[in-house]
């Protein structure tokens, strides 16, 4: 249960305070031997722990995902496998896989989505990421608008939809190649630009090293870049500052 739930039940009688006491003396994590949930993550954060799954065992990933969604009613999970969802599948039949993102969730019905970030991808190529972007802002109660295959080699596809952008609270820039995107809106935006390098290009691009440089060099105002292909940090951020921005 969230504080403020947990006190409106207090306030109604449905929960004595002694019960109430023992809810918020509880340690700030769980201790599972193999992991230590952040129970109290979304307490002083806003959002609860994510399960990166890739790399982890199948009995742990299960036990960490029923964990996790029993103790708020939904769960997020990155990079998961098809073998992954398949198992998880079996014992939670609600749970919905995305195969291009690899983002595997159980969400709470009738979520409201408020304010709104641009998630923008340079080319088709990008759009794995750039959704792990979009699905993580969407489910941390972001408004999204996916803009795609607006890359600079037709720069026109961008300004098409420029009214858009710019009526965001802030824009996920998506690029592998060069990497230019991301000044390129930059430049054309006075919100905040999250700048996701990809590892989408040939030989010289070095596996997104090429746009990572690119995009940290940017001569553009207002950009941050995070890590190669790392389009769960960037809807992370946007989320949270839409929150602010939202309020």
């Amino acid at each position: 249960m969230e504080t403020k739930e947990i006190l409106q039940k207090v306030k109604t009688g449905e929960l004595s305070v002694e019960e109430a006491e023992q809810y918020f003396r509880r340690q700030p994590f769980e201790e599972m031997g193999y992991a230590k949930l952040d129970t109290h993550r979304k307490l002083r954060s806003g959002f609860a722990e994510v399960i990166f799954c890739r790399g982890k065992a199948d009995e742990h990933l299960l036990q960490i995902f029923g964990k996790l969604y029993s103790q708020d009613g939904e769960v997020f999970g990155t990079r998961a496998s098809q073998a992954q969802y398949e198992m998880i599948r079996k014992k939670y039949p609600q749970a919905v896989y995305d195969p291009i993102s690899r983002i595997i969730k159980i969400e709470k019905e009738g979520k409201q989505k408020k304010g709104l970030a641009a998630i923008c991808t340079a080319g088709t190529a990008d759009i794995p990421v750039a959704e792990e972007a979009a699905q993580t802002a969407e489910y941390f109660g972001t408004a999204v608008e996916r803009i795609y295959d607006i890359g600079v080699s037709g720069i026109h596809r961008m300004l098409s939809r420029l009214d858009t952008i710019q009526s965001a609270n802030c824009v996920v820039a998506v690029a592998g190649m060069e990497g230019a995107l991301a000044s390129v809106l930059g430049g054309l935006v006075d919100k905040p630009v999250i700048a996701v390098p990809t590892s989408v290009g040939y030989g010289a691009s070095m596996n997104g090293l090429s746009a990572l440089l690119t995009m940290i060099n940017s001569c553009a105002n207002g950009i941050a870049v995070v890590n190669i292909d790392n389009g769960y940090g960037a809807g992370y951020i946007a989320a949270q500052i839409n929150c602010l921005a939202h309020k």
